[in-house]
């Protein structure tokens, strides 16, 4: 089996040594993703944007596989605050609505750097899925 990685040029997967998303066999997965950009985090104060942008950093991350939204079969979304539920839930909504993948949902003690709200991890599968209902 080949396995794949890719960077994101995040700080953090050159200080511990981890790949932003890897792809083994029929699967692509991607690490926890946050809002930030190099050393700019988006969406600060608004978990909302925050899920937004780290879903589509996620999905920039399969790209690279050749893979689009319609491949996601399982989310992972850790929030610091179980006040942000509906916000997050509404972007999650919105980038996922048509594709259903399975859900986990966690409220964390904190993260890294205070300012982040949400961190999202997304898996992939490189076959051709069914929509089955």
């Amino acid at each position: 089996m080949t396995v794949r990685r890719v960077q994101s040029g995040s700080p953090w997967e050159e200080s511990f040594g981890f790949a932003h998303a890897v792809a083994a066999g029929d699967r692509v997965l991607v690490a926890g993703t946050t809002a930030f950009k190099g050393d700019v985090l988006y969406g600060e104060g608004d978990p909302y944007e925050q899920a937004k942008i780290a879903f589509t950093s996620a999905l920039e991350a399969i790209a690279e596989f050749g893979l689009a939204p319609e491949s996601v079969i399982r989310t992972r979304v850790c929030l610091a605050h179980a006040r942000d539920v509906d916000a997050v839930g509404r972007a999650h909504k919105e980038m996922f609505d048509a594709v259903r993948p399975v859900t986990t949902l966690l409220i964390v003690q904190g993260f890294m750097d205070s300012r982040v709200l949400v961190s999202v991890e997304v898996e992939a599968f490189r076959g051709t899925p069914s929509q089955e209902h």
